[in-house]
């Protein structure tokens, strides 16, 4: 009896055990339907019961079950619940493939339409989207545009190298006329457009998807989106509670730690997610350290089924070394000189100790020095570090914040509504006064601060030839602004918007005395203030100028779509007006006796554009896009901020663009492959420049410039292990006219005009020609290496006006910076833990092969060229000044995360 218990036992786990054993995978990727964003952490559970999964950072999920039939529910709050029935076979994976979901209201897509995201196989306009899977895994901790050099006819640099002087350039067009935007809210600078990404260290760790719309873009704003538009989305709350705490490290003893929480939906009404960083840093280019925070704050709160309100506050007060400097290339490296045929240069200019990793703007000082320094208009702080000073040092922080209000008010009419404010407080710093130099230890002259901290200490040399001082240049301001929309279905197939769109903004403008390295008071010999006296001044003291700018900013709306599963097409029209106004503190007005104000009238300016999508079949689409518009100009093209005049009758930018474009998607979506040409022209471009080694003087042009070119990008999943893709551009930009060049002295007078001769030159500061290859390799479940190669050619410098003043007749096209390869490798692995806590780590080596190349040029180089005794080596590599692209660096880290 015994015996036969324990016989019917053995047999029973054995029976068991071949049952349990009788097991396969389900497998597929969530989306939304609309905007094709994989859904993270959609629910993937067996009908009737609790048997069930989550996806993962890139919408993918895989789920173990016995083999039979199951019905399985797909659900992600917000959207409709899919059912799905899938047979399991033993041992083999079924793949449900892609699985779209559609949302249940429009506001859970508030955002996307705030930010005017395109569709795919829908809106008409090239387009790369970059996930937040891409940007965990590839993304590094490196300044936010970095990542879209792996998307056609974008390049982005690091600049000198410090932390956030990154900048990208657009299909030939500099971010001045790049719009740049967080869901769906302008930050482009209101002066003059540009784009400071030190102020959005952190962004990344918040970032949910960024959208690149190539051209004149679909986006309904009148904003600067000539060469393109990014649209950078932040999530507003994850549904699902948790927290995570990621640490990093990599070269120039970069330590960052991110840690995040969420609270989950609470009570279907309320969900808020917490970001805070740390960051700090020694920098990889010398002395580019960096000392960084950063925050970020999201909540959603469901007033009801048809109202929603979403709030986003960030920011990201920080201080970091810069490289402001361009260098001959023979300052970095005599080989690679002599190799790109700078031998001339290599031959009479030093190399520095430092090599590539030059930075001119730092030198040593006596730790005897105990001076203190002030910025901010607050206190006397100490200084970053007790052993050196910096000339160029950036600080600054730019709190944001939005509110969003989504409202359905029927089946056919929603709004949306956001309202915005943005400070900013900070500056950057420079040498003021007469400084003493040291020309003997580096390839250009350095600050010696120990020379001039004695000299500011002898009253007899300060008496007669000045003090020297490190100032701050303040850009202290505020914005704030409302974009509100209207969004009516007419028909089935066709629905309108109309918005509105205004900011205003105040920026003050000061010199600010920082440092009095050693000096008991600073006597300003270079400024009058007739409201006060400029002698006796001590830190935080205004110095040189003290400025108030205003920007107020008017626009409006209308826009078409029509769409009907194969024809999709849409048209905008949209209106906006600027208005500037300048008050200068320092200067009385004769007249009135107040400080000096001019404002200018309003101008206007229009945009029309649309496009036709047509689809093929499933797997085809082509499109076409077309538009034109008037930019009205910046602050400095309306207003001389030297002096307060106003030019005459500024004109207004204007800009026409036509592309065409074919898109193919297999019905698997292992394949997908993209293609477009785009034609553009830019006429009566306002090209203000400082000319001259003293940079007092002002160059005007008004140029014209054509940019064509041909886009492509490809990814081909081989198999489940494999992956390649291919991305590049080919592009001819070049001014279309010669054009006349006004010049001013530094008391703003024209003192004359040439004639220049710019037809058919070359616009430059980026890759005319870039190609680029990936391979994704999956060896293992949770394991993924990924290689990159980027090549880039037909980079001519970036063009110097102080030629149009040399030699107006002057013909010969700009030099052209040698063409390269980079290779970046990203290595990231989650390790195959059960239960609520997930341990990912990750690493990345970007420039693998070491390679040395140039990433940004400025021909003829009026402060660091080498022209040889006759001047003939013009446009060359000896006369350019150049930054090169940072030597092999890492960065590895982990990321531990509760759920």
């Amino acid at each position: 009896m015994k015996k036969g218990k324990l016989l019917l036992t053995f047999l029973a786990a054995v029976l068991f055990t071949s049952m349990t054993m009788a097991q396969g995978t389900v497998s597929g990727t969530v989306y939304d339907d609309a905007y094709g964003e994989s859904l993270i952490g959609s629910s993937i559970v067996v009908q009737g019961t609790t048997t069930g999964t989550t996806t993962d950072i890139n919408g993918r999920f895989s789920l173990k079950l016995d083999a039979g039939s199951y019905t399985l529910e797909v659900s992600y709050l917000g959207y409709e619940t899919k059912s799905m029935e899938v047979t399991v076979t033993d041992g083999k994976t079924t793949n449900l493939g892609t699985i779209k979901l559609k949302a249940t209201s429009t506001l859970l897509n508030g955002v996307d339409i705030i930010a005017d995201r395109a569709k795919d196989r829908e809106t008409p306009v090239a387009v790369s989207n970059i996930s937040k899977a891409e940007i965990e895994e590839t993304l590094g901790s490196q300044d936010i545009p970095l990542i879209m050099n792996n998307t056609p006819s974008v390049y982005s640099t690091v600049g000198g190298g410090g932390a956030g002087d990154a900048r990208i350039n657009v299909r030939g067009f500099d971010q001045n006329n790049v719009a740049i935007m967080i869901n769906g809210v302008p930050i482009n600078d209101m002066e003059n457009g540009w784009v400071y990404w030190s102020n959005w260290d952190g962004l990344a760790d918040a970032t949910s998807s960024i959208q690149m719309q190539r051209g004149l873009s679909a986006v309904n704003l009148a904003t600067p989106a000539i060469g393109g538009t990014m649209n950078i989305i932040t999530s507003p709350a994850e549904m699902k509670a948790g927290a995570a705490a990621r640490f990093e490290y990599g070269s120039g003893n970069f330590m960052k730690t991110t840690l995040t929480g969420h609270t989950g939906l609470i009570n279907e009404k309320f969900a808020m997610s917490v970001s805070v960083v740390k960051k700090v840093g020694e920098g990889v280019i010398d002395k580019t350290w960096t000392d960084a925070y950063a925050y970020y704050l999201g909540a959603s709160y469901n007033l009801s089924k048809k109202h929603r309100l979403e709030a986003y506050v960030m920011g990201a007060p920080q201080r970091h070394g810069q490289n402001l400097y361009k260098q001959n290339v023979a300052a970095y490296s005599h080989d690679y000189a002599k190799e790109i045929g700078a031998d001339s240069a290599a031959a009479n200019i030093m190399e520095s100790p430092n090599g590539r990793l030059y930075n001119e703007n730092w030198n040593s000082v006596s730790p005897s020095y105990k001076g203190k320094q002030a910025w901010n208009q607050k206190d006397p702080r100490d200084r970053y570090a007790s052993d050196f000073l910096m000339e160029r040092e950036n600080y600054f922080h730019k709190p944001v914040a939005n509110l969003n209000w989504y409202a359905q008010w029927n089946e056919k009419i929603s709004q949306f509504t956001t309202a915005y404010y943005s400070g900013g407080k900070g500056g950057g710093t420079g040498t003021y006064g007469k400084l003493q130099y040291d020309y003997a230890s580096e390839p250009t002259r350095i600050v010696d601060w120990d020379a001039t901290i004695a000299k500011n200490q002898d009253p007899d040399y300060v008496a007669e030839k000045g003090a020297g001082i490190i100032r701050n240049s303040v850009n202290n301001q505020w914005t704030v602004g409302v974009i509100s929309r209207i969004k009516a279905q007419i028909t089935d197939n066709f629905k309108m918007q109309v918005g509105i769109d205004w900011r205003t903004a105040k920026i003050d403008h000061f010199r600010e005395i920082r440092d009095l390295l050693g000096a008991t008071s600073y006597d300003d010999p270079y400024t009058t203030n007739d409201f006060g006296s400029m002698t006796g001044l001590g830190l935080g003291d205004k110095i040189a100028y003290n400025n108030t700018n205003t920007v107020d900013w008017g626009g409006a709306f209308v826009q078409g779509e029509y769409t009907n599963g194969v024809w999709s097409a849409y048209g905008t029209f949209g209106y906006s007006m600027v208005k500037y106004s300048y008050t200068d503190h320092f200067t009385k007005d004769a007249k009135t006796g107040e400080a000096l104000f001019t404002e200018a009238n309003w101008i206007g300016g229009v945009q029309v554009k649309g496009g036709l999508n047509y689809n093929l079949s499933e797997t085809f689409n082509v499109y076409a896009n077309a538009g034109f518009v008037t930019k009205v100009p910046i602050f400095d093209q309306v207003i001389d901020d030297g002096d307060g005049s106003l030019r005459p009758d500024p004109a207004n930018e204007e800009f026409t663009s036509y592309e065409i474009g074919a898109a193919f998607r297999s019905l698997d979506r292992k394949l997908k492959i993209d293609g477009n040409f785009y034609y553009t022209t830019w006429l009566n471009r306002a090209f203000s420049r400082g000319i001259g080694t003293t940079g007092d003087s002002t160059a005007f042009l008004n140029v014209d410039q054509r940019h064509i070119g041909f886009e492509f990008t490809g990814d081909y999943r081989i198999i489940k292990q494999l992956g390649i893709g291919v991305f590049g551009s080919v592009a001819n930009w070049t001014y279309m006219n010669d054009a006349t060049i006004e010049i001013k002295d530094g008391n703003n007078n024209v003192v004359g005009y040439n004639d220049t001769k710019l037809d058919q030159l070359h616009v430059g500061d980026a890759p005319q020609t870039q190609l680029g290859v990936s391979l994704s390799v999956y060896p293992i479940n949770g394991l993924s290496l990924q290689f990159i190669a980027r090549y880039n050619a037909k980079h001519y410098a970036a063009f110097n006006p102080q030629r149009l003043v040399d030699d107006p007749n002057d013909t010969q096209e700009v030099w052209m910076a040698p063409s390269y390869t980079v290779m970046d490798l990203h290595v990231n692995y989650k390790l195959p833990l059960k239960g609520r806590v997930g341990v990912a780590i990750f690493g990345h080596v970007f420039n693998l092969l070491d390679e040395m190349y140039i990433q940004d040029a400025v021909d003829n180089s009026s402060y660091n060229g080498y022209y040889g005794y006759d001047g003939a080596l013009t446009h060359t590599a000896n006369s350019a000044e150049v930054y090169l692209g940072l030597p092999r660096t890492f960065n590895v880290g982990a990321r531990i995360s509760f759920n």
